[in-house]
């Protein structure tokens, strides 16, 4: 079983490290030239770069013998890069299963209202670019394209422990507001579970516990042993309008579709189970 990545980033290359093992081939794209990423010894890995204004033979090969595609590049300005680029391909190709990482920021803002899959999808900039581009990648290939909505990704490297020991945390309080997030592991057990499963469809990939944002900071602090930073009104908070745009939307969002469908269990259920895992392995 072959399989070929476009967009080998955090969340792909963990799913690689994790279940690579059972592909015969491995092979996906980056951004830039020399870039090197970790894959399995067992799998043959090829890393190739890639160009959204023209289609590399190299690969169309790949995908002409891939069983299964996981796509991870986020829609430009333009559109979906890689439909662009290769939408064509991958309609006429035999890959069985297409998996496409997309944000549950498509939900806009609910108001701190519990959602599901059922929830509208509505929005504009960066928010309609991920609901046009799910849109395209269905009717690109229908019968083979899950989507799965992922909330916002933590793990090693990546978390508030590492946030807090370069002083670059923040607890920013905006009553009310809560946030969504999934560990990385839970993430590549969840596009493993999606890859096995018969049926197509939209799952989201979330923890157990929308939590506010202040809360997360003050649990890392407290593994480590350090006195938090001092809390922020989000109303005179100093923020860039990328990190400020973060709090406009308020939803807590459910994962049971997860779990009773894809048969996903969560290593990591919330954000404490998760940050005292990484504090303890030391992967800060």
């Amino acid at each position: 079983m072959r399989l070929f990545v476009f967009g080998l980033g955090y969340s792909a290359n963990q799913f690689i490290a994790r279940h690579g093992g059972r592909f015969t081939a491995v092979a996906g794209t980056v951004r830039t030239a020399g870039k090197t990423v970790a894959l399995p010894s067992a799998a043959d890995a090829e890393t190739l770069v890639f160009h959204s204004d023209a289609s590399d033979p190299r690969i169309v090969d790949h995908l002409a013998s891939a069983d299964l595609l996981l796509v991870s590049v986020p829609p430009g300005a333009d559109g979906d890069p890689v439909l662009q680029a290769f939408g064509s391909v991958i309609a006429a190709s035999g890959i069985r299963r297409i998996i496409y990482l997309s944000s549950v920021g498509v939900y806009g803002d609910h108001q701190g209202a519990w959602i599901d899959e059922t929830a509208a999808v509505h929005g504009d900039g960066r928010r309609k670019a991920r609901i046009d581009a799910e849109d395209a990648w269905r009717a690109t290939a229908s019968d083979r394209t899950t989507i799965l909505r992922v909330a916002g990704i933590y793990g090693p490297g990546r978390n508030a422990l590492e946030n807090l020991k370069i002083g670059k945390a923040h607890r920013i309080v905006k009553p009310g507001q809560v946030f969504n997030r999934i560990h990385v592991d839970d993430i590549a057990a969840a596009i493993a579970a999606a890859f096995d499963y018969a049926q197509t469809g939209i799952w989201n990939l979330c923890d157990d516990e929308p939590a506010p944002p202040q809360d997360v900071i003050t649990y890392a602090a407290v593994l480590m042993g350090i006195a938090p930073p001092p809390e922020q009104d989000f109303a005179t908070a100093e923020m860039s309008p990328m990190a400020r745009s973060f709090y406009a939307s308020n939803n807590r969002i459910s994962n049971a579709r997860l779990k009773r469908e894809l048969g996903v269990k969560l290593a990591f259920p919330t954000y404490r189970e998760g940050l005292t895992a990484l504090w303890q392995r030391r992967e800060i």
